[in-house]
């Protein structure tokens, strides 16, 4: 299963975007094996650890997710004959942590939110106790962890590249760690110049200094600012709140037939505004990081999109 990781499709936006002189092309990260790219970053973490001991064999994994990176890490895990805990919070779908029980993860919840306004900071707290009290365990922290945006550099990246023979303009994708991001646009920027790289992140997260509220859609945003954060090399930054998200996701669905998560309608929202905003010519390559089944409780309910959108800032 791990094989079949990566080499996912690049598909053109022609339905969603009719600007003239520009040009959208979705990368589905959607289609990976666990249904979102992180099994990409899971992958070459799990293997590169395996590979240069620094995840023992027979060792038990931990990290702190809120879903998909959890599954990932599961799936691999599995496959490895390493034990796996994942920590995670109430925002966490249900679908996700169903999987990760089916996969043998051991799945902790923690419910008390952090001063800023999210669960991070309460997961992680999670975590280091697990460290202190549990022998023979490894720390994943994707958050810190440079084998997070080298498996993009090598992969997503690098599919990207390899694909286009006119080199995109612009560069869209979802933060929470920043790595997927970051290592796209360090592989992309060896052969396109120039490329503006554009982040979508959620209104309430604090990665580029806003302040932290509430967020209800898990993997996008973050309530503490990651350590592989490089703001320097992000041109611009899209902020979008949930309902905002959930309604690009249903729009995605009805004109170009894609099913995908939160973090995939904060991208389309993002893709949105560059569209309506950049000089053609122009090629965007947007990154598709999410499916939609682990959101039916959130984005496809109509009673949750209601709540979300009296939430919704002027």
């Amino acid at each position: 299963m791990l094989g079949t990781v990566g080499t996912t499709p690049l598909v053109a936006l022609g339905r969603l975007f009719r600007r003239p002189g520009v040009q959208v092309l979705a990368k589905l990260e959607l289609m990976n094996p666990g249904g979102s790219m992180k099994d990409r970053s899971a992958r070459y973490i799990v293997d590169s650890g395996l590979a240069d001991g620094s995840i023992p064999p027979g060792s038990r994994l931990v990290e702190s997710s809120s879903g998909n990176f959890g599954v990932a890490v599961a799936m691999a895990a599995r496959l490895h004959g390493l034990a796996f805990t994942c920590v995670f919070d109430p925002h966490a779908s249900p679908a996700n942590v169903a999987i990760m029980r089916g996969l043998g993860a051991d799945v902790e919840t923690v419910d008390e939110p952090d001063e800023a306004g999210g669960y991070l900071h309460t997961r992680l707290a999670r975590v280091h106790e697990i460290l202190a009290t549990t022998p023979d365990t490894v720390w994943i922290n994707q958050y810190a962890n440079d084998r997070n945006w080298l498996a993009h550099y090598h992969g997503t990246g690098a599919e990207i590249a390899d694909a286009l023979i006119v080199p995109p303009t612009h560069l869209v994708g979802a933060v929470s760690t920043t790595g997927s991001l970051l290592g796209c646009a360090r592989r992309l920027r060896e052969v396109c110049d120039p490329l503006e790289v554009v982040a979508a992140d959620a209104v309430g997260s604090v990665i580029f200094g806003g302040p932290g509220g509430r967020r209800e859609l898990p993997g996008l945003g973050s309530s503490r600012v990651p350590e592989l954060h490089s703001p320097a090399e992000i041109d611009r930054v899209e902020q979008v709140d949930d309902a905002t998200a959930a309604e690009a996701c249903r729009e995605l669905l009805a004109t170009e037939a894609i099913f995908a998560g939160g973090s995939t309608g904060a991208v389309v929202t993002a893709v949105r505004r560059v569209v309506r905003d950049v000089t053609p010519p122009a090629r965007i390559v947007a990154i598709f990081p999410d499916r939609g089944d682990r959101y039916l409780d959130r984005v496809w309910d109509d009673a949750w999109l209601d709540r979300a959108r009296a939430r919704r800032l002027p």
